[in-house]
C-alpha cells in the first residue's frame, strides 16, 4: 500500500482524498510540516510515499501521472511530490529542511509540496515532471482562483486525454490509422477488468504461435487463418503497450516480455511459413533465414546508431536539418515512416501475402521491402555521421563495444595489441572490419562445402575484429562495426548450411541464428535500460561473434554434411539454453530496470 500525506487544512467539497484513495494511496492528514515529517518517518522504507497539498485542484489523471509511474524514483506535479524507495532518502532530507526553515508550520499562501520539490532540485535530485498537456494540476491561493481551476478541470475530459495519451506518440501509418483508433478501447476494457500488460503480451505471443502453426499446415485455409491471426496478434501487441501507458503499469518483467516477444513472434512465424511451404514441396528455409538475418541486422543498425549518438555533443549536420525540415511537411512524415517498413506495415504485408499468395512470394516481398528499407535508413545515417561534427562520449563508445559482442579470442588479441607501440592507423574501425567480414562470407559462398578456405579467412576475421575494438569506437562510422559483425556471423552460418545441401541443415542454422540473435537483442535492451551489458562470463561462454564464426567454419570443413547438421543443432540448443536462462534470471530479478520502449517502431 502506498501512502499519501495530505498537508494543510482540508477544503470543503474537495475530492482530493477520494482521488488519492482511488489511485491506491492510504491517506494521512498532516496539520503542519512537523506533522508531515513525523508521518513520513512512520511509512515503511519499502513503500511509495507522496506529499500532497490539501488545496490541490486538478484532474485525477494528472495525479496518476505524477504519483504512480513506477519508472521514476522521484516525481512531481504542482502541489504534489512522490518518492519510491530509491528516492526516500532525498525526500526525507528535503522535508526535514523545510520543517526547520518554516518553524514547523505550513505557510497558508505557499505549498509545502512545491517547496519540497524546490529543495530537491537544489540538492541536484532528478525529479520527473510529466507532461500534463491540457490536464489541470495547481494549488489555488484563494476562493476565486479555486473556482477558476475547477472550471478548467470541468472543461477538459480527463478520460479522453488518458485514452489519447495511451497511444504511442510516434508510430507507423498502419498502426496509427488502422489499429490504434480501436485498440485503445480494448486497452481500457482490459484495465477495467484488472488485466495486466504482461497478460496481454502473453496472449499476443500465443496468438502469433497459433498463427505460425496454421501456416505450418501448408493448406490454403491454414494460410488464411494464419494471416488473420497474425493481424490479431499485432492488435494485442499494440494493446499491451497502450494498457501500460493507460494504467502506468510498467514493470521489469514487462520490459523483457515487450522487448523480446515481438522478435519471437515474427521469427516463429517465418519458421511456420517455411514448414508450410515444405509440406507443399517448396523449400524456402534459406529465404526464411535470410529474412531473419536481414531484419536482425536492420535492428542492429538502428540500435548502434542511436546508442552512438544519443548523448553526443555538437550533434548537428545538414542531413539532420533536412530531415527536420521534411518532418514539418505532414505527408512526408508518413511516407518516410512507411518506406522503412516498420512492424505494423511489415506484419500487415506478411499477413495479406500469406493469405493470398505462397510462402515463397511472401518471403521475396519481405526481403525486397526490408532490403530497400535497410538501404534507405543506413544511407541516411551514414550521411548524418559524415556531415555532423559530433564528439562521441565514453559511454557511447562503451555501448558500441558491448554491442560488438567480442568473445575470448578477440579479448586475448586485444590485450596483445594494446601492448604494441602503435595501433592500426584507421580513423574509423568500420573500414577495418568490412573487408574481413566480406571475405569470410564470400569464401563461404564461393568455396565448395568442406573447403578450408573459409576457415583461413575466419582466422583473418578474428584478427581484424580484435584490432577493430582495440581502441574506443569513437570514429564517425564506428557504429557500423556491430552491424558488420552481425552480418558476417549470420551470413556465414546461412551460406555454409545452404552449401551442405542436406535436409535439415538450414532449419538447424535457423535455430542457431535465432538463439544468437536473441542474445544480441537481450544485450540491446539491457543497455537501453541502463543496466549494462550481459555479464562477461555469458559472452565468453557462448564464444563471442568471432569465436562462433570460426567454430562454424571449422565444423563445416571437418565434418560431413550430415554431421554438420547435427553439430549446428547441438550448438543452437546449447546457445539457446545458456542465453535464455541468464536472460530470464536477469529480467525477473528485482535489480532489473522498469523501462518501456517509446522509440520508433521496429
Amino acid at each position: 500500500m502506498s501512502t499519501a500525506i495530505l498537508t494543510g487544512q482540508p477544503v470543503p467539497g474537495s475530492s482530493i482524498e477520494g482521488d488519492l484513495r482511488s489511485l491506491g494511496f492510504d491517506v494521512r492528514i498532516a496539520a503542519d510540516a512537523a506533522d508531515a515529517e513525523t508521518l513520513l518517518a512512520q511509512v515503511p522504507g519499502d513503500q511509495r510515499v507522496a506529499v500532497v497539498d490539501a488545496r490541490f485542484v486538478g484532474h485525477a489523471h494528472a495525479l496518476r501521472l505524477g504519483l504512480t509511474d513506477p519508472r521514476f524514483p522521484l516525481a512531481a506535479v504542482p502541489g504534489a511530490v512522490t518518492a519510491q524507495p530509491a528516492g526516500r532518502q532525498a525526500l526525507t532530507r528535503a522535508v526535514a529542511r523545510e520543517n526547520s526553515a518554516g518553524g514547523g508550520t505550513v505557510v497558508a499562501v505557499d505549498s509545502l509540496a512545491d517547496r519540497i520539490v524546490t529543495s530537491l532540485d537544489d540538492d541536484g535530485a532528478d525529479v520527473h515532471r510529466p507532461e500534463l498537456g491540457s490536464l489541470v494540476a495547481e494549488v489555488p491561493a484563494d476562493p476565486q482562483a479555486r473556482n477558476e481551476a475547477r472550471q478548467a478541470v470541468a472543461a477538459v475530459d480527463d478520460e479522453a486525454v488518458r485514452l489519447k495519451s495511451a497511444v504511442k506518440s510516434r508510430d507507423g501509418f498502419f498502426t496509427t490509422f488502422c489499429i490504434s483508433p480501436y485498440s485503445r478501447y480494448i486497452a481500457r476494457w482490459c484495465a477495467r477488468r484488472g488485466l495486466t500488460p504482461n497478460q496481454v503480451t502473453t496472449a499476443s505471443l500465443l496468438t502469433a504461435l497459433i498463427a505460425a502453426g496454421c501456416a505450418a499446415t501448408g493448406t490454403r485455409g491454414g494460410f488464411i487463418a494464419a494471416g488473420v491471426l497474425l493481424l490479431a496478434s499485432f492488435v494485442l501487441d499494440c494493446t499491451d503497450g497502450q494498457l501500460a501507458r493507460y494504467s502506468l503499469q510498467y514493470s521489469t518483467l514487462g520490459a523483457w516480455l515487450d522487448a523480446t516477444f515481438d522478435r519471437a513472434k515474427e521469427y516463429a512465424y517465418y519458421a511456420g511459413l517455411a514448414l508450410g511451404a515444405a509440406r507443399g514441396g517448396d523449400d524456402v528455409w534459406a529465404l526464411a533465414l535470410g529474412a531473419m538475418v536481414l531484419q536482425t541486422c536492420r535492428h542492429v543498425v538502428d540500435f548502434s546508431f542511436n546508442e552512438a549518438n544519443h548523448d553526443a555533443t555538437a550533434n548537428t549536420s545538414p542531413t539532420a536539418a533536412l530531415s527536420d525540415k521534411l518532418d514539418s511537411v505532414g505527408w512526408t512524415v508518413w511516407v518516410r515512416r512507411m518506406i522503412v517498413l516498420p512492424i505494423g506495415e511489415r506484419w500487415a504485408m506478411i499477413a495479406l501475402l500469406t493469405a493470398a499468395t505462397t510462402p515463397r512470394i511472401t518471403f521475396y516481398a519481405l526481403l525486397i521491402g526490408c532490403a530497400f528499407a535497410a538501404t534507405y535508413t543506413t544511407a541516411g545515417r551514414v550521411l548524418r555521421s559524415l556531415t555532423r561534427k559530433a564528439r562521441r562520449t565514453d559511454r557511447a563508445a562503451q555501448a558500441l563495444a558491448d554491442l560488438a559482442d567480442s568473445g575470448p579470442l578477440a579479448e586475448g588479441l586485444v590485450t596483445l595489441l594494446r601492448k604494441l607501440p602503435a595501433h592500426p592507423p584507421f580513423s574509423s574501425r568500420a573500414f577495418l572490419v568490412l573487408p574481413a567480414a566480406a571475405m569470410v562470407v564470400g569464401a563461404a559462398a564461393l568455396a565448395p562445402y568442406g573447403s578450408a578456405l573459409p576457415v583461413a579467412l575466419a582466422v583473418l576475421y578474428v584478427l581484424t575484429s580484435a584490432a577493430a575494438v582495440a581502441l574506443p569506437l569513437k570514429g564517425a562510422l564506428d557504429w557500423l562495426v556491430p552491424p558488420f559483425f552481425r552480418a558476417a556471423e549470420y551470413c556465414t552460418v546461412l551460406i555454409l548450411a545452404a552449401k551442405a545441401e542436406v535436409n535439415g541443415a538450414l532449419p538447424a542454422a535457423f535455430g542457431l541464428v535465432a538463439a544468437v540473435a536473441y542474445h544480441h537483442y537481450d544485450t540491446v535492451y539491457r543497455i537501453r535500460g541502463n543496466a549494462g551489458a550481459p555479464p562477461a562470463w555469458l559472452v565468453r561462454a557462448v564464444g563471442g561473434h568471432e569465436g562462433r564464426t570460426l567454430l562454424v567454419t571449422v565444423l563445416a570443413a571437418a565434418l560431413s554434411a550430415a554431421q554438420f547438421k547435427v553439430a549446428l543443432t547441438v550448438l543452437a540448443v546449447a546457445v539457446a539454453l545458456v542465453v535464455l536462462v541468464e536472460s530470464i534470471r536477469f529480467w525477473v530479478s528485482s535489480g532489473a530496470p522498469a523501462v518501456h520502449d517509446e522509440g520508433e517502431p521496429a
